[in-house]
């Protein structure tokens, strides 16, 4: 989204209150109905409790997926659900007060309802299945806050999983994703495709290897569809969605990756008609703007309070602040129309590529490359996005005058636009939140100079990236096995990068850096591969994230020898010596879903030798709090390789995944942490597919009651 920080760091309150509707509150949400029981469908787990979920039509099988969601963590299901509706202030407090106001301005609920009552009938039919799914398994079990789960929740699911990427922070939402302020963000994901020049086997090859939270309402859940009308899909979903959006069929599968191009609008509306302030203008008419009041309730010590809001959309979009005195209107890409579940449920549909570009053609998800192969041999990159058709000469990178129609968008840039690499001579390509413009070889990427600015985001050819590429090049030929090990390499980019520049200071400093020659020693003789048992990986972390204030976008020059004494006496003051292997400092540890409940370095927990986005490991483990050795001497995992999955599409396909931590939110689930120990070790599962596999490995198999 293209706008500027002072946008949204406002004037002013971007939401006003008002008094009169202290005594207003919100209708209760009804009591669960009687719904009809299982629909046919069966559940199967599998020896880590994968379920495989099928049902005579694609609708029973939502039901199914809702019953299993709700089994595996019915709270988090619940909170999912509470977030994207604007109420999580009544569960959390004040923190999630600005969260539920923005869900409220952006109108989840509304749109979400629109929607559902516009959808075609087989999508309906899954929302209704989904909903009775979830108020059956709830009918008998205590709900916190909703005593009915409607069928267009998942359609508020989305737009809240929109609002977390372009408002950063969980809570505050301080500002929105800007085209100046660019980083490389602490989430992200990797996706590579190969070509069967490029396989052993002669198949193509994919991973799909997404990085969000380990904690809070976003995490995915891994299941199979199966029904007898031929939907057979089988990967991952939020909870809270009848079906999941990325993985694979008989014939296909994807990965995506988030990224940003301009598809969104902030827009200064004009409201000068002294006889309505409501009145604004656009071109030579006179429009009138819409309000609505509401009311937060937000737990506090005494009980719920109810804070009245007063709200107001333009028809740009909800209102959010003032610049100069001017309201500042947003416009989000699909977010109205919406569309998104449509379009995914399509390409989990497709058997081959044209069907599934036919898909893509709906271009109703806003943002998120698309990493595809197939069975026929084909891999594809597509920058994808629904991406607003801006006139010449409008700069779409600040606040636009919404009074102005030029300023008005001519739809969507169609599929055909969008920058796309489909079967490149080098037989694969790779994106990792980067540019599409160094997806493979050089001479084979999109031209940048065929599309317009906005068309593209900040991204940049960052160090996950170039690892990928330098995994992938060249011609050697890549087995199955390679493609394992190659997406959990650890080798670190940032090193290779950074570390001669660390070199050239203390060669510059002569004798006033011989305090530091056994840390620059250990430093050049690491071979900069992050392993638990390695000393110099521990150190260079610690002294990156010194070297770089503020997650710079490398280490500042002139205070590299300074960050590195600052590394080495925190090393030495938690643990009493600098030389301290990697995997006593970077743990995985299982807290409770909602990421409240603090990390305890006496509970059980696993080393792991993944890195943080910035170093360029392709096996990415983020850490909660990496610069702070206060709390607990380790650091913990809290985002990174949330779920990966390695496919190879031959006649008979092989595949293995992993998750983070296991399927079950249950901490008394033997598969509550039944995947940790394979995924601190940087390895998978099996990924069972077919009803032979599924079966020689079941654990149960029941009927949703």
């Amino acid at each position: 989204m293209a706008h500027s920080k002072e946008a949204l760091g406002c004037d002013g309150p971007w939401l006003t209150r008002r008094s009169a509707l202290a005594a207003a509150g919100i209708a209760a949400v009804g009591v669960a109905a009687a719904t009809p029981r299982d629909r046919g469908v069966t559940i199967k787990r599998d020896r880590f409790g994968v379920p495989h979920i099928h049902g005579p039509t694609d609708a029973s099988v939502a039901y199914g997926v809702a019953w299993a969601q709700a089994e595996d963590d019915f709270e988090q299901l619940e909170a999912t659900f509470i977030h994207a509706l604007g109420r999580a202030a009544e569960l959390r407090g004040e923190a999630l007060v600005e969260s539920d106001r923005l869900a409220r301005a952006m109108e989840h609920a509304r749109l979400a309802r629109d929607e559902y009552a516009r959808a075609e009938p087989s999508m309906k039919a899954i929302y209704d299945a989904y909903a009775d799914g979830l108020n059956a398994y709830a009918a008998t079990r205590a709900t916190r806050l909703l005593d009915r789960f409607e069928p267009w929740f998942p359609l508020a699911v989305m737009r809240y999983k929109y609002q977390q990427l372009e408002f950063i922070g969980y809570a505050g939402l301080t500002h929105s994703m800007t085209r100046t302020d660019w980083t490389e963000r602490p989430t992200g994901s990797n996706a590579w495709a190969a070509a069967p020049s490029r396989s052993a086997s002669g198949h193509a090859l994919l991973l799909i290897n997404p990085h969000v939270g380990f904690f809070g309402p976003a995490q995915y859940h891994e299941h199979h569809v199966i029904s007898d009308e031929g939907w057979n899909f089988s990967g991952v979903g939020r909870y809270g969605l009848p079906f999941p959006y990325m993985g694979r069929n008989e014939a296909l599968g994807w990965a995506h990756t988030d990224n940003y191009p301009d598809h969104g609008d902030l827009y200064a509306e004009t409201f000068d008609d002294p006889a309505d302030p409501l009145v604004y203008r656009h071109g030579d008419r006179k429009l009138r703007a819409i309000t609505w009041d509401e009311v937060i309730r937000v737990k506090t010590d005494a009980g719920l309070e109810a804070r009245p809001v007063r709200f107001m959309r333009t028809r740009n979009g909800p209102v959010l602040g003032e610049r100069d005195g001017m309201p500042i209107a947003v416009r989000l890409a699909r977010h109205v129309e919406g569309g998104w579940l449509d379009q995914w449920y399509a390409m989990t549909k497709a058997r081959d590529l044209p069907a599934f570009e036919t898909a893509l053609r709906r271009v109703a998800i806003p943002y998120m490359n698309i990493v595809y192969a197939d069975r026929d041999g084909n891999i594809l990159h597509v920058y994808n996005g629904a991406i607003p058709r801006r006139r010449p000469g409008v700069d779409p990178s600040g606040v636009l005058d919404g009074s102005d129609p030029v300023n008005d968008w001519d739809g969507y840039h169609p599929y055909e636009d969008l920058p796309r690499v489909l079967n490149p001579a080098s037989g694969y390509v790779q994106n990792c939140n980067s540019t599409p413009f160094t997806t493979t070889e050089p001479g084979q990427n999109p031209d940048p100079a065929r599309y317009p600015a906005y068309m593209i985001g900040p991204e940049t050819d960052n160090a996950r990236a170039r690892s990928s590429r330098r995994l992938l090049s060249g011609d050697r030929v890549i087995s199955f096995e390679d493609w394992t090990r190659a997406s959990t390499d650890t080798w670190a980019q940032a090193a290779e990068d950074w570390l001669p520049g660390l070199f050239a200071e203390a060669e510059a400093a002569g004798p006033a850096a011989a305090d530091l020659a056994p840390q620059l020693a250990a430093l050049r003789t690491w071979d900069k591969v992050v392993t638990v048992e390695s000393e110099p990986a521990a150190l260079f972390t610690r002294w990156a994230m010194t070297a770089r204030p503020g997650g710079s976008v490398e280490p500042i020059a002139g205070r590299r020898l300074d960050a590195l004494r600052a590394a080495r006496a925190d090393l030495e003051r938690v643990f009493g010596d600098w030389r301290v292997p990697f995997g006593r400092i970077s743990r995985l540890q299982r807290t409770h879903w909602s990421g409240d409940q603090p990390f305890d370095d006496a509970r059980p927990s696993l080393p792991v030798a993944g890195g943080q986005g910035w170093m360029g490991t392709i096996f990415n483990f983020r850490v909660a709090n990496p610069t702070d050795l206060a709390s607990t001497a380790a650091r913990y995992g809290s985002s990174g390789n949330s779920y990966v999955s390695v496919i190879e599409f031959g006649p008979t396909q092989k595949a293995a995944s992993i998750r983070t931590h296991g399927q079950s939110g249950d901490p008394a689930s033997p598969h509550w942490m039944d995947q940790a120990p394979i995924f601190a070790r940087g390895e998978f599962k099996p990924s069972w597919f077919t009803a032979e596999e599924i079966d020689a490995n079941l654990e149960r198999a029941y009927r949703p009651d």
